[in-house]
């Protein structure tokens, strides 16, 4: 495999995503002493810090990658909604095609951070199903979008915040097969085995667990190639790719599966990482078709944002020499 003549094609790959977009909100301060109001620790704030988070840091990921990124969600006419769409266009993402709205707020996941740990969070969110209207206006940014430019990769990202509803999924899934584009989907419990006939079903353990109502006592290719069957038969995916956390991921294709083991690394945070995961499998796997490639590349890059604090996108140039090193015998 020439990883840079790869590299080179993501520029050729344009990504359209939908789902839920939020705003990852970083109060940064030192702890020193204990309340004497109630055993919390005082943290003295010295910096705040905006990062885009959920669908967005699949869109940072695809867009710091060369690919021209679109995102399609629903935000609304708040102050975090101007402050996460101008973090976005300053990373080069595509958001002409965002609705507002009033009934909606923004979501804001604003997290008190001292000594590089996590304190607090504190969740501004709305979680209900968007209505009709909001629906059909979405899926006439998506419809038009599709037919206008013709993605290479539909990427569905459902955070559970109420943008993707059963009918999105379906009318979109179903408009995409149509027009012959690839989908991938990283699912939540909510809307688990709705998103039927997709091309990628990218799921985390903990998620197929509660999707499907089972018991994991192991994580054997004949157990995991089991799993694929069971979400097959609801679905009627192309494929699973299932992260295990420290085992790596596993993904199937028809009859061709495997598990790929993680690369040791010094773990600072995980949170982000099956958003770059999601990114880069689905990249690869639009410019080359080949899953094996696509999840090993996936699983280098889920580890190496854990060596990063908070969601961060994927380094490219860090990304391609550890491919070099590490896929170059394959």
């Amino acid at each position: 495999m020439n990883f840079d003549q790869l590299f080179e094609q993501f520029k050729h790959t344009p990504v359209l995503i939908i789902g839920d977009v939020m705003l990852d909100t970083y109060w940064w301060g030192s702890v020193d002493r204990i309340s004497p109001e109630a055993p919390v620790p005082v943290v003295a704030l010295n910096k705040k810090e905006y990062r885009v988070g959920g669908a967005a840091n699949v869109a940072l990921n695809t867009a710091s990658l060369g690919a021209a990124t679109t995102i399609i969600s629903i935000l609304g006419q708040d102050q975090d909604g101007d402050q996460l769409i101008e973090l976005m266009k300053q990373n080069g993402i595509n958001t002409n095609h965002i609705i507002r709205s009033n009934n909606r707020i923004t979501t804001n996941k604003m997290r008190i951070m001292g000594r590089n740990q996590q304190m607090m969070r504190l969740d501004a969110e709305m979680v209900e199903d968007i209505n009709e209207d909001l629906e059909n206006q979405l899926l006439h940014q998506v419809t038009q979008f599709i037919l206008n430019h013709k993605p290479a990769i539909v990427i569905f990202e459902d955070y559970n915040k109420g943008v993707l509803t059963q009918r999105i999924i379906q009318e979109i899934t179903a408009y995409c097969n149509k027009h012959e584009i690839f989908t991938a989907v990283d699912p939540k419990k909510k809307n688990f085995l709705s998103y039927k006939d997709v091309t990628l079903f990218k799921p985390n353990l903990k998620e197929v667990k509660e999707g499907l109502n089972i018991e994991v006592a192991n994580t054997s290719l004949d157990r995991m190639e089991h799993i694929h069957q069971v979400l097959k038969e609801v679905l009627g995916h192309s494929i699973s790719l299932i992260t295990l956390s420290e085992k790596g991921v596993f993904y199937q294709q028809d009859q061709v599966a495997a598990i790929i083991p993680t690369h040791v690394r010094n773990i600072s945070d995980v949170s982000g990482a099956g958003d770059t995961v999601i990114a880069v499998a689905s990249l690869v796997y639009a410019a080359t078709e080949n899953i094996h490639l696509a999840a090993e590349m996936a699983n280098i890059a889920g580890g190496l944002v854990c060596e990063e604090v908070g969601t961060v996108a994927i380094n490219p140039s860090r990304l391609l020499a550890e491919c070099k090193e590490l896929l170059t015998h394959n």
